[in-house]
């Protein structure tokens, strides 16, 4: 995959397909016209750009998605810690929570996931 970034207008375009896949193109150009005051040849452009990038696929004339949304949110997270962390998560966790307290229901949510992990 090229690029795990969506800018802002990406991001609106990326939410219209996961929100109605799989999507006929010509339908998919019909919400952005209506969501986003897109023409046609925009749809487009932006389907091959995020179609290129390995995120969305257009076969037939149906659009529909190659990483869910939370898969795209997974890989972009991976890609932020391994670019930014070196690779280490008690790294990113450490500098998350040195900006942002946790509260009493995230450490019990995070403390369910690793008990999960480690009963595998």
């Amino acid at each position: 995959m090229e690029e795990l970034r969506l800018g802002a207008v990406e991001r609106q375009f990326a939410d219209i397909i996961w929100q109605n896949e799989p999507i006929p193109s010509g339908e998919l150009v019909k919400l952005c016209e209506q969501k986003l005051e897109w023409k046609k040849s925009t749809t487009y452009t932006m389907l091959k750009r995020l179609c290129e990038r390995g995120i969305f696929k257009n076969e037939n004339g149906v659009v529909s998605s190659v990483l869910t949304k939370e898969e795209f949110g997974a890989a972009q997270s991976e890609k932020i810690i391994e670019d930014t962390f070196e690779g280490s998560l008690p790294a990113f966790i450490a500098a998350f929570t040195s900006r942002k307290k946790l509260s009493a229901d995230d450490v019990d949510e995070i403390q369910k996931m690793i008990d999960a992990i480690k009963g595998e």
